[in-house]
């Protein structure tokens, strides 16, 4: 009978428990964020939370830190893809009219918001 050792390529495996206590704490974050109706607190609270969040679970929980060397550059390649994304739409999207259209849609509901500051 023979004891080996483990194999010196495994990684630990995190503690789960602390990672979920973590990401609660977070959660209270983002919604104590929310409650304070600033809008700078809020998107702090809502995308900076965010982002822990989701490095948090993806290193802790789909183990890329484990992964080979390639696969946390796709991620962060496809994470580019998706700014450049946005990147591209925003300009159109964020805005009521451009060069050869207007969102009456969005005009329509952006009056009644516009009255109601001017009182």
């Amino acid at each position: 009978m023979t004891t080996e050792a483990p194999a010196q390529g495994h990684a630990q495996h995190p503690n789960y428990v602390k990672v979920w206590a973590i990401l609660v704490a977070l959660l209270v974050v983002s919604v104590a964020g929310s409650l304070t109706h600033i809008r700078e607190v809020v998107l702090v609270a809502a995308f900076g939370v965010a982002v822990v969040k989701a490095y948090l679970v993806a290193k802790n929980f789909m183990h890329i830190s484990v992964e080979k060397r390639w696969v946390p550059y796709l991620l962060v390649v496809c994470l580019l893809f998706v700014v450049i994304l946005f990147a591209g739409v925003a300009p159109d999207v964020m805005h009521h009219s451009g060069l050869h259209w207007t969102n009456p849609s969005a005009d329509q509901a952006a009056q009644p918001a516009a009255g109601a500051k001017r009182e």
